[in-house]
């Protein structure tokens, strides 16, 4: 029988055999999202001190950057590091994972896990961020889910599944029990008032705001049939899977999409699910 954790964790190292693909096809996150990190912050990303968790080839963090921050990226895999390296020689990286951050207490403005909250064990994950936070500091998690409201992108799902079987959402489809898609909205550790974690002999620990802030953020962009579809393989999916298999379903979908979309466009449709939460401040 599989083990789903092994799995998983195979899943998330594919991504550093691609992490310059990854960086060059992946999806950036709209404006709408850094505002709505602002308004729950209080204040402009500008100067805010930002731990960004899972920061992958520096997507996220880049954009956080341009608004200002001082961010600090964490990354585990070797590959997605060294691209991270490579088009941000700037930023300070330290290898590492958000199930036991090596940051110190109550140092972060800002803690965000931008596509990566996934590929944690939540009941580890969670309590490092609060405790990495200062009082009043803002823990953000987020997703780009394709939005299956547009019919093709509904239909390339389907396409998607009848291919690779039930595991085959390669774009961030929301499958129930695919640890690897879908956001962990009224996560039981948030529900249940987690407390931020003290280090021995410290302080008994702050307890957390038990009441996600969510949004969902429309947003597209319009690329040529051939990015697209080499946005679909950078995905762990297209990774792991037989390398025939594979190609298979990106030649036949080429043909398919050229069909619906005789100019060799498409407009990939995305809805960002943004999963705020506050470690409320000390009395």
């Amino acid at each position: 029988m599989p083990d789903p954790l092994a799995d998983r964790a195979r899943r998330a190292a594919s991504f550093n055999t691609a992490s310059a693909h990854y960086a060059k096809y992946r999806p950036s996150y709209p404006p709408a999202l850094y505002e709505a990190l602002e308004e729950a912050l209080g204040r402009p990303l500008t100067g805010a001190r930002v731990a960004d968790i899972g920061a992958g080839t520096g997507i996220a963090t880049a954009q956080l950057r341009e608004r200002g921050a001082h961010v600090l990226a964490v990354e585990p895999g070797e590959g997605m590091a060294a691209e991270l390296r490579r088009t941000l020689p700037g930023t300070p990286l330290v290898r590492g994972d958000g199930n036991a951050l090596p940051l110190a207490d109550a140092t972060a403005d800002l803690v965000t896990f931008a596509q990566s909250f996934h590929w944690t064990d939540p009941g580890r994950a969670l309590p490092e961020a609060y405790r990495v936070l200062r009082p009043g500091g803002v823990l953000a998690r987020w997703w780009n889910i394709s939005d299956s409201s547009h019919t093709w992108v509904a239909d390339q799902a389907d396409r998607l599944r009848a291919h690779f079987g039930p595991e085959g959402a390669a774009h961030g489809a929301h499958i129930p029990g695919r640890a690897d898609a879908a956001p962990a909205v009224g996560d039981p550790v948030v529900g249940a008032l987690a407390k931020a974690p003290s280090r021995p002999g410290g302080p008994d620990p702050e307890p957390v705001a038990d009441a996600p802030l969510t949004h969902r953020i429309p947003w597209s962009r319009r690329l040529t049939v051939d990015d697209h579809l080499a946005n679909l393989a950078s995905h762990s999916l297209f990774l792991v899977a037989d390398a025939a298999l594979a190609q298979d379903f990106l030649d036949r979908e080429r043909a398919r999409l050229l069909q619906l979309f005789p100019d060799g466009h498409v407009e990939e449709r995305y809805v960002v699910d943004l999963v705020l939460t506050t470690r409320p401040a000390l009395a």
